[in-house]
C-alpha cells in the first residue's frame, strides 16, 4: 500500500464543464496533454478571428501570474485560454450536442498528426517518424471537411502535431481554417524548423503557443535521444525566435530511466529560457517507444517524478502538467492530504477540477491517414474519418462508451477510490495486457479494498492477458514481414 493511505472514501468525479468554465473565467489552467493555451490578448476569440493583441503575451492590466496548478494571481506566467474567452467545447455546437446526447461530452482537445513525415528519427516517437512522404495522408479538401464536421458537434482546441507538422506546406491554410470554424489550433513542434520567417507566421496565423519537447539538459544526450546532431540547439534556438514574435512556448519533457534525475536541471533550463509552461510526459511503450521499454520508470519511479512535480510546481513560475500521468491526480490528493489540505478548485485551480484520463471523454487524436483514437499512443482505430463523420466516431464508438464508464474498469483500478479522478493510461494496459479496461500496470498505489487475495487472483487473468497480447503482437509482426 502507498505510504499515503487516503482511506476508504470515495473520490468524487470531476465535471468536466467546470473544467472549460473555469478557462474562460480565470479559475484555472491548462487542460490535458499536449499543448496548453496560454494567457493572450484580451479580446475574446470569434469564428473568423485570431486571437486578439499580443499572441502569447499578458493582456494589459492582468495581475500577476499564479500557482501553475491554476491558482488565481500569484507566480504563473501562463493559464489558460480564459484571458482570451475562448472555451473549448463550450460554443453553442457543443452545447446542443450534449443537449442530444446526455451522458457524452463534446471533445474538448483534439490531437491531429496532420503529417507523419518528420526531419528527426527520436528514439521514443509515438509515431516512429521518418523523413518523406508518407502515403495516404489527408489532404487540403479533406482536412477542411474534417473540420466542417467537427464544427457541427464542438469548438475545441486543435492541437496540430506530426511527425512534425511544419512540414506540411499548407499548415497556414489548415490553420487558418480552424480560426474560421471557430476552433483553436495549437502546434507541437520539434522546433528546429522555426527560421525568424516561420516564428512570424507563426504569430501572424494566430497561433497562441507551441509546444517544443527538450528531453535533456545538454545538447549532447539531447541529440543522441533526437538521432540527430545539432538538435538540441536548433530547438532552442526555435524557441527563442517564436517567443521574439510574441507566441508562447510550453516545453515538453518525456521522462524515462536516462533523464528522470535531470528533470530539475531541465526546469531550469525552461525557466531560463523564460517559457510558460513545463509539462512531464511519461513514456509509453508504443512505436519506437515500444524498443526502449527497458528505460521506462518503473511505478515507484513514477511516484518520484510526479511528487517532484507537485513539490516543484509550488514555487515555479511555470505552468505545470504531467500527462500521459493519471496517477498525478492521485498523488496530489494524497500529498494534499498529508499537508492537511483539501484539493479544491479555489486552492488547487484546474489540478482539482481535471482528471487524468481523457481519451474519449474530451479528447481524442486523429491520425495522418485519418484513423480515430483515444489518444495517439492508443493503439486501435476506432473508425477512419474518410469513410465515417469524425462526429459519429464520437458519438458511437463502442470503445469511446467505454472509456466513459469507469464503472467498467477493471483490476485495482476498478476498486480505487481514485478512478473518478484518475482512471489509469487505458493506453498502457492495452499494450500490455490487449484490454483497454485493464488496471494500469504503472500504478504503486494499492486501493484499501483491494486485498492480498483478490491481487493474487487477478494478477493470473493479467497473465493470461499479457500472454494472449504478446502473440497477437507476435502474430502481427509476422503478416506485415510477409506483406
Amino acid at each position: 500500500m502507498s505510504e499515503f493511505d487516503a482511506g476508504f472514501d470515495q473520490v468524487d468525479e470531476v465535471d468536466e464543464q467546470e473544467i472549460a468554465e473555469a478557462m474562460a473565467t480565470g479559475a484555472g489552467g491548462c487542460e490535458t496533454v499536449g499543448v496548453g493555451i496560454p494567457l493572450a490578448g484580451g479580446k475574446p476569440v470569434t469564428a473568423g478571428s485570431h486571437p486578439g493583441g499580443h499572441p502569447g503575451g499578458h493582456p494589459s492590466g492582468m495581475p500577476p501570474a499564479g500557482h501553475p496548478g491554476g491558482h488565481p494571481g500569484e507566480r504563473q506566467r501562463h493559464g489558460g485560454a480564459r484571458s482570451m474567452g475562448f472555451m473549448p467545447g463550450g460554443g453553442p455546437a457543443a452545447q446542443a450536442y450534449q443537449e442530444a446526447h446526455p451522458g457524452v461530452k463534446a471533445p474538448r482537445i483534439i490531437a491531429w498528426e496532420i503529417t507523419r513525415s518528420c526531419n528527426l528519427g527520436c528514439v521514443h516517437c509515438r509515431a516512429a517518424a521518418e523523413f518523406g512522404h508518407y502515403p495516404g495522408e489527408l489532404s487540403l479538401d479533406q482536412c477542411k471537411a474534417v473540420i466542417d464536421d467537427i464544427a457541427t458537434i464542438s469548438n475545441p482546441i486543435i492541437i496540430l502535431t506530426g511527425g512534425e507538422p511544419l512540414m506540411r506546406p499548407d499548415i497556414w491554410e489548415i490553420i487558418d481554417y480552424a480560426h474560421v470554424k471557430g476552433c483553436m489550433p495549437v502546434v507541437g513542434t520539434n522546433a528546429t524548423l522555426i527560421t525568424d520567417e516561420i516564428a512570424h507566421k507563426l504569430a501572424e496565423h494566430g497561433i497562441p503557443r507551441i509546444s517544443v519537447s527538450i528531453d535533456f539538459a545538454t545538447a549532447e544526450e539531447h541529440d543522441a535521444f533526437r538521432r540527430q546532431p545539432g538538435a538540441f540547439d536548433a530547438s532552442i534556438e526555435g524557441i527563442k525566435r517564436a517567443k521574439a514574435t510574441g507566441v508562447g512556448v510550453q516545453i515538453n519533457t518525456t521522462v524515462t530511466k536516462l533523464n528522470a534525475e535531470q528533470l530539475p536541471e531541465i526546469h531550469d533550463l525552461a525557466e531560463r529560457l523564460g517559457v510558460d509552461a513545463f509539462h512531464i510526459f511519461m513514456l509509453v511503450p508504443t512505436g519506437r517507444g515500444s524498443e526502449i521499454e527497458d528505460l521506462e520508470l518503473p511505478p515507484e519511479g513514477y511516484e518520484k517524478a510526479l511528487t517532484w512535480a507537485y513539490e516543484r510546481q509550488k514555487t515555479s513560475p511555470l505552468h505545470f502538467k504531467p500527462t500521459d500521468s493519471p496517477h498525478y491526480y492521485r498523488i496530489i490528493r494524497q500529498l494534499a492530504k498529508a499537508e492537511g489540505k483539501k484539493v479544491t478548485r479555489e486552492e488547487y485551480g484546474m489540478d482539482a477540477m481535471t482528471r487524468g484520463c481523457l481519451g474519449g471523454i474530451t479528447f481524442s487524436f486523429i491520425s495522418h491517414i485519418g484513423d480515430v483514437q483515444p489518444c495517439g499512443y492508443f493503439d486501435q482505430q476506432l473508425g477512419n474519418v474518410k469513410e465515417q463523420p469524425y462526429s459519429e466516431i464520437w458519438t458511437n464508438s463502442k470503445v469511446f462508451n467505454d472509456l466513459r464508464d469507469y464503472s467498467k474498469l477493471e483490476g485495482k483500478c476498478g476498486a480505487c477510490e481514485y478512478k473518478g479522478v484518475c482512471g489509469g493510461c487505458r493506453a498502457r494496459a492495452l499494450a500490455l495486457t490487449g484490454d483497454y479496461m485493464e488496471e494500469e500496470p504503472y500504478c504503486a498505489y494499492v486501493p484499501p479494498s483491494w486485498t492480498p487475495e483478490m491481487a493474487a487472483e487477478h494478477a493470473k487473468v493479467i497473465e493470461e492477458k499479457a500472454e494472449a497480447r504478446a502473440r497477437e503482437i507476435e502474430e502481427r509482426g509476422t503478416l506485415l514481414a510477409g506483406q
